[in-house]
């Protein structure tokens, strides 16, 4: 393989990998604040011993999400160094603001939550908890301004001495619609992993009547809110996808697989698409519904990729070398159906278990907390899929329209080299993987309720002088 191809694969690796643990930090983080005020509001004791057993698997996704994100953004110096010199001006400023306030508030707060129970009062331990998850929620903001203007960019120069990108405007920067597209979605597909991840371990743990009331509790509360952000997510991404049309329309036409120029507004639900001679292939379509779900009155249509390549190579002729402007249409299609389906299953799943936790119903409906469980593994699959359509979709660009990948990967690292740091990075995200669901099992087995033996002995205050 290539310099590129190994260099894409490696920032595909880490990108997917650093974000199975973003959103659900982030979303833990909202859910161990939400159960820590409605201790403080009722004074009811399970509510904090929810606060402090979801708070562990809070911490252990947090620390592994800050290790991977060290890790994606060294290989974004190694092997991307003409995007950086490009770009340096406009992407790092979001990204220092991110780890000078937003990363700074979130990491002081997590370690006066940590160490602080029982020696603030409760009210003033929780305020911790919501800077914790406010810190979260600003640095999701800064890193998607960032990748907002590789979307859609806006406020910049290019400077013709430098050939680089100059920007024009921090607030103009701020200011991308795309942004008030990305962050609602991705915040709100966070909050809903979170939840999620509460509804499915609470599921398996009523199965095996493991701490029935705590689990009882944590499985409607997480089902509370994993409906509410599920069905808050899929009308955010309604109106993402309505942009893109205009915006991306290539990445919009690969994501209905539209080689041909759509006029009947109709929707294809199923396609197995032709990529070598460019066309849809065999495909299953439901007539007007894209019409109803764009809004539009029956008579729009909407480009198809061959039309939309002829265009592109007419616009960039002389400006960029770029035979072909096809992205992957295939991966674009189904995991577009990836995420939108499991988006609706979750939302289904969550009304369904709050109807039968009537009367404790399900307690009694094995099969029924079974399928429940695996719902721990459903926001994952939609957030990787959502990620895919929006890095893949923007090929062959790195800023939309502007530089192009074959021209943002470092010139001095060779294939040998990336060859060599993938296989690495490939092993070391196995190993934390594989000790983080560990780790998780061994907490969730030991419970809420575990006390250790040797807690008296080897406890230790950091904020006591007398412990240095």
């Amino acid at each position: 393989m290539d310099i590129l191809t190994l260099a894409r694969i490696q920032f595909g690796m880490t990108t997917v990998f650093h974000f199975l643990f973003v959103p659900l930090s982030i979303g833990l983080g909202l859910a161990v604040a939400i159960m820590e005020t409605l201790y403080v509001i009722k004074k009811d004791e399970i509510y904090k011993d929810m606060t402090k057993f979801w708070g562990k698997i809070f911490l252990l996704s947090f620390a592994v999400g800050v290790v991977t994100g060290i890790i994606q953004e060294f290989q974004f110096g190694m092997n991307w160094s003409e995007y950086s010199r490009f770009m340096g001006d406009i992407f790092g400023a979001p990204l220092a603001v991110e780890a000078l306030l937003a990363f700074f508030l979130e990491s002081t707060f997590i370690g006066l939550w940590a160490f602080t129970w029982d020696k603030v009062k409760p009210r003033t331990h929780a305020i911790f908890m919501w800077l914790v998850a406010i810190g979260s929620a600003l640095s999701a903001l800064w890193i998607l301004a960032a990748n907002s203007f590789m979307q859609h960019p806006v406020a910049f120069k290019i400077n013709p001495e430098t050939n680089r990108a100059e920007m024009d405007s921090f607030l103009g920067l701020l200011q991308n619609p795309q942004l008030w597209l990305e962050f609602p979605h991705v915040i709100l597909g966070a909050f809903t992993t979170g939840a999620f991840v509460i509804v499915g371990i609470a599921a398996m743990n009523l199965r095996k009547k493991r701490n029935i009331e705590f689990n009882r509790k944590s499985l409607k509360l997480g089902a509370i809110l994993g409906t509410i952000f599920a069905a808050a997510t899929m009308m955010v991404g309604h109106q993402q996808m309505i942009a893109l049309a205009t915006d991306q329309p290539m990445k919009f036409a690969a994501m209905e697989a539209m080689y041909d120029d759509l006029e009947d507004g109709s929707w294809t639900a199923v396609a197995f698409p032709d990529t070598e001679n460019k066309n849809a292939g065999f495909e299953l379509k439901v007539p007007k519904l894209m019409s109803l779900l764009m809004g539009d009155d029956g008579n729009t249509t909407y480009k198809g990729m061959n039309t939309l390549d002829k265009e592109l190579v007419e616009k960039y002729k002389g400006k960029h070398d770029i035979a072909s402007f096809y992205v992957p249409v295939k991966t674009l299609f189904w995991s577009f159906r990836f995420m939108a389906g499991f988006g609706s299953v979750m939302a289904i799943v969550g009304l369904l278990v709050l109807f039968f936790l009537r009367n404790d119903k399900i307690m009694n409906m094995g099969w029924a907390l079974f399928g429940t469980s695996l719902m721990a593994f459903a926001p994952f699959i939609a957030n990787t899929s959502g990620w895919l359509i929006t890095e893949l979709g923007r090929f062959p660009w790195t800023v939309y329209g502007i530089f192009t990948i074959a021209d943002s990967v470092s010139p001095n690292v060779t294939a040998n080299q990336l060859l060599f740091t993938n296989i690495v990075y490939f092993l070391l995200f196995a190993l934390m993987g594989t000790v983080l669901v560990k780790m998780i099992l061994r907490e969730n087995k030991k419970g809420p309720y575990y006390v250790d033996p040797d807690a008296a002995n080897n406890h230790i205050d950091p904020l006591k002088k007398e412990e240095f």
